[in-house]
Parts: structure tokens; sequence; C-alpha cells
């Protein structure tokens, strides 16, 4: 799956958002490490999004812009 990201460079080095996972923030050192950090927080917000949707039931509806 992909996400659009956001990538900032900073004084510190990178910040990074997915702005279609509200909360979803991470940062590195370099674009390299802030790329792979993003990764894994994309990962972590997916399974806890998961946990948090065990028992409900879920459904998708299309939504025209």
């Amino acid at each position: 799956m992909k996400y659009k990201i956001a990538l900032k460079q900073t004084d510190e080095g990178y910040s990074v958002y997915v702005p279609g996972l509200p909360g979803c923030w991470s940062q590195g050192a370099t674009e390299k490490e802030a790329l792979e950090n993003i990764q894994d927080a994309i990962r972590e917000y997916l399974a806890a999004r998961d946990e948090l949707l065990k028992g409900a039931e879920v459904r998708e509806v299309d939504v025209i812009p």
C-alpha cells in the first residue's frame, strides 16, 4: 500500500507525516532515516487502528467529490 507523505527539512534533520493518517508523524537525522522511520510509524498506526476495530462492523462507502 502507498501513502502520501509530507517531508520537511528542519534544523535538526527531517520531519515527516502522513496527511491521510492523522497523528502519524516521525523524524530522522537524514532523509533516509526519516523515510525508514515513517514506514515503521505507518505499520504501527495501522496495527493500532486494526486493534481498535476488532469486534466492530466495518463497512466501506463511496464518496463522490
